[in-house]
C-alpha cells in the first residue's frame, strides 16, 4: 500500500445535557484530545487543525486558540464557512494533503453550544465566553440570499425545504395526509436508532402515529418533531493520518477507516431556480462520482447515513440514488438531525465518527452524505475498512462534479401564474402567519409571492395548492398572490 494513503484513526464525540455547559473552545479541546488519544497521536504531531464554523460564538482566532490550548504548532490551519457539507470538505482537504505528502496528521473538529446560549438568554444573562472577535466578523455565508428571497421572507430552511416538499408531494400525486403519514413512517425507525445512540440529543423512540399527530408546525407541512433540532450542545472530532504514520504509531489495521471515494455537486443556489422544484439533479452526480471513485456501488454499503435535516433531503437522496426508504440497512447510523441532533454545520462530523465506529466493529463499506444551504450543496463519501486501489490522490476533491443550470427568477411580477411549491410560515405558538409561494410564470421563469389573508392560509393547509392558478400583484418589491 502507498504509505501516503490517508486513513481515519481517531474519533471523538461529546453531548452535554446539563445547561449552561462549556463554551465551544472547551468542547473543541475536549474532543480533540480524545480523538488524538484514540489515534495514539501526540498532539504535538498535528500538522493541520481544521475547524467547522460554529454558530454559537465568534472567536478572534478559532484555530489559533485551539492550537494554543493543545500545545500544537500546526503548519496548516483552516476555519470553514457555514454549510452542512463543511465537514466533508475539510476532511477531503486533509485527505488530499496527506495523499500529496504535504501533511502526515490532521485534526478536524466542530462544536456547538446553542442549548447553552438559549439557557443564558432565558435567564437574561450575557454569554461569558472567551476571546470574542472584535469587531464581530460577517456571518459565514458563501453568498447571501437572492434579493427576491429576502423580499418575500424566504431564507429559513424550514420554509425553503417545505416548498420543495410540497412540489414533490404534488408531482407524486400524494394527498397531504399521505405525505405526512409517509414521513412519519420514514422517520420513526430513526428515533429507534437515536434511542440506542449515547450521543443522541433526543433518545425517546416514537411511533409513526405519534410523529404524524404530534408537534406544532414550524413551516407547514413540517412539524417541530420531524425537523432538525438545532439548539444542542454537541462536539465531534476526527483525526486522519498517513498510513506510514499509522504504522509508526502502532494503530491496528482494524482501527483504520479509509476514505475510498467522495464527491461534491451543486444544485442551484436559489430554490425557485431549480429545474425540478421537488427533485435534485446534483445528488445523482455526487453519488455516481463517489461510488465510481470508490470502486463500489450502493449495494455494497453495509451502513448508510443520509443527511436528514428535513424529510425532503432524505427523499431526494433516496429518489436520486435508488434507495428504498424502508431499506433494512436504515437511513442513519446516528438517529439523524431531528433526533441525534443537528448542531448547525457540524452534523457530518458526528455521522462520520459514528460510521467509523460501525465499520471498526463490522468491517466493510459505509456511505455518509452531507447537504449544505437549501439543498444546494451535496457531498457523498464512501468510507471503508479496505483502502481500495488506484491513486490515493484521485478519490475526490471539492470541485463540483455537477452544477445545475438555473431557471430565471423574475423579482417583481403582475399577472397570472401557477403555484409550483409553497409553505405556510408559523410563529413560535404555532399560529399561521403568511404563505410563501414559488410560482411558474406563463413566459417561463419563476417568481415568489406572499399570501397574507388568513382564509387563504387555512385553505392552503387543507388542500393541494400546487397547480392552483393565481394572480400576482406587485409593489415592485413584494408580490402578493390571490386566487
Amino acid at each position: 500500500m502507498d504509505p501516503r494513503t490517508p486513513c481515519l484513526v481517531g474519533v471523538a464525540q461529546r453531548t452535554v445535557r446539563d445547561q449552561p455547559g462549556p463554551e465551544p473552545l472547551d468542547l473543541w479541546e475536549e474532543v480533540a484530545r480524545e480523538a488524538a488519544r484514540d489515534a495514539r497521536l501526540p498532539l504535538t504531531r498535528l500538522d493541520s487543525i481544521q475547524l467547522v464554523h460554529t454558530d454559537s460564538w465568534q472567536y478572534d482566532s478559532p484555530t489559533g486558540r485551539l492550537a494554543e490550548r493543545l500545545g500544537a504548532t500546526p503548519r496548516h490551519q483552516a476555519y470553514s464557512r457555514v454549510s452542512g457539507t463543511a465537514p466533508h470538505l475539510l476532511i477531503g482537504e486533509a485527505a488530499a494533503r496527506i495523499a500529496a505528502g504535504d501533511l502526515d496528521a490532521a485534526l478536524v473538529a466542530g462544536a456547538e453550544a446553542l442549548a447553552t446560549r438559549r439557557a443564558y438568554r432565558k435567564a437574561g444573562e450575557r454569554v461569558p465566553w472567551s476571546h470574542p472577535a472584535v469587531p464581530k466578523p460577517p456571518y459565514g455565508w458563501e453568498r447571501p440570499p437572492h434579493p427576491a428571497e429576502l423580499a418575500h421572507d424566504l431564507f429559513l430552511p424550514a420554509h425553503t425545504y417545505a416548498i420543495m416538499e410540497t412540489a414533490r408531494r404534488a408531482a407524486l400525486g400524494w394527498t397531504i395526509e399521505q405525505e405526512m403519514a409517509d414521513r412519519a413512517r420514514m422517520l420513526a425507525p430513526m428515533t429507534e436508532v437515536a434511542a440506542a445512540n449515547p450521543y443522541a440529543w433526543r433518545r425517546t423512540p416514537r411511533t409513526p402515529e405519534e410523529l404524524a399527530a404530534g408537534g406544532r408546525f414550524v413551516g407547514w407541512p413540517y412539524t417541530r418533531d420531524t425537523v432538525a433540532v438545532l439548539e444542542v450542545d454537541q462536539a465531534a472530532a476526527v483525526v486522519l493520518v498517513s498510513t506510514a504514520l499509522a504504522d509508526r504509531l502502532g494503530v491496528p489495521a482494524d482501527r483504520r477507516v479509509h476514505l475510498r471515494g467522495w464527491a461534491y455537486a451543486e444544485d442551484t443556489w436559489e430554490v425557485a431556480a431549480r429545474p425540478a422544484l421537488g427533485a435534485s439533479q446534483a445528488i445523482a452526480g455526487a453519488a455516481t462520482a463517489a461510488f465510481g471513485r470508490a470502486g463500489v456501488t450502493l449495494d455494497d454499503m453495509g451502513a448508510i447515513d443520509l443527511y436528514s435535516c428535513f424529510a425532503i433531503a432524505l427523499r431526494q437522496a433516496c429518489d436520486a440514488i435508488g434507495l428504498d426508504p424502508s431499506d433494512p440497512r436504515g437511513l442513519t447510523v446516528t438517529g439523524g438531525l431531528p433526533y441525534a441532533g443537528g448542531p448547525a454545520s457540524d452534523y457530518v462530523l458526528h455521522s462520520t465518527a459514528t460510521m467509523a465506529g460501525v465499520l471498526r466493529e463490522r468491517g466493510g463499506h459505509g456511505l455518509v452524505t452531507g447537504v449544505g444551504m437549501h439543498l444546494t450543496k451535496h457531498a457523498y463519501a464512501v468510507w471503508s475498512t479496505e483502502p481500495g486501489d488506484g491513486p490515493v490522490g484521485a478519490r475526490g476533491d471539492a470541485r463540483p462534479v455537477f452544477t445545475a443550470e438555473p431557471v430565471p427568477i423574475v423579482p417583481a411580477y403582475d399577472g397570472p401564474a401557477v403555484v409550483a411549491g409553497y409553505t405556510v410560515a408559523h410563529d413560535r405558538e404555532g399560529t399561521a402567519e403568511r404563505g410563501i409561494l414559488v410560482v411558474d410564470l406563463p413566459g417561463g421563469g419563476r417568481a415568489h409571492a406572499q399570501v397574507p389573508e388568513p382564509d387563504l392560509l387555512a385553505e392552503a393547509e387543507s388542500r393541494e395548492l400546487v397547480g392552483q392558478r393565481v394572480r400576482l400583484s406587485s409593489d415592485g418589491r413584494v408580490n402578493v398572490a390571490r386566487w
